[in-house]
């Protein structure tokens, strides 16, 4: 799993409970998260495709298209967020590059694995 480390000492984000939907497959979305404490259950047609902990990355797809999201987040403990919109996003790519290596890396490697399930 690829984890992104960046946002460890982020103060400004999100609390989420155990249970709690992050956002649905279908949802129109426009922000990415990446977990700073916690666990979050990725699900696809609802089946879990992957168990995500601290530096894991949720949603980014809905900064590079404009397709409903393609899976669930759901928090399987309570969680902290940070909430990465597209005008950050840009900022981050821009200023970090490492940054969007490591987003690139994510959704190739989550690729590669939804391969191997086929």
């Amino acid at each position: 799993m690829i984890t992104i480390d960046l946002f460890r000492n982020e103060r400004d984000t999100l609390a989420i409970a155990a249970g709690q939907t992050i956002f649905n497959e279908g949802d129109i979305g426009n922000t990415m998260y990446v977990l700073v404490e916690g666990e979050v259950d990725l699900l696809v047609k609802g089946h879990l495709v992957e168990q995500l902990g601290p530096g894991g990355v949720i949603g980014e797809m809905a900064l590079l298209d404009t397709v409903p999201r393609s899976a669930s987040a759901i928090a399987r403990s309570a969680c902290r967020l940070v909430e990465i919109n597209e005008k950050r996003f840009r900022f981050l790519v821009q200023q970090t590059p490492n940054f969007a290596l490591q987003v690139m890396r994510v959704i190739a490697d989550r690729l590669r694995r939804m391969d191997d399930r086929l």
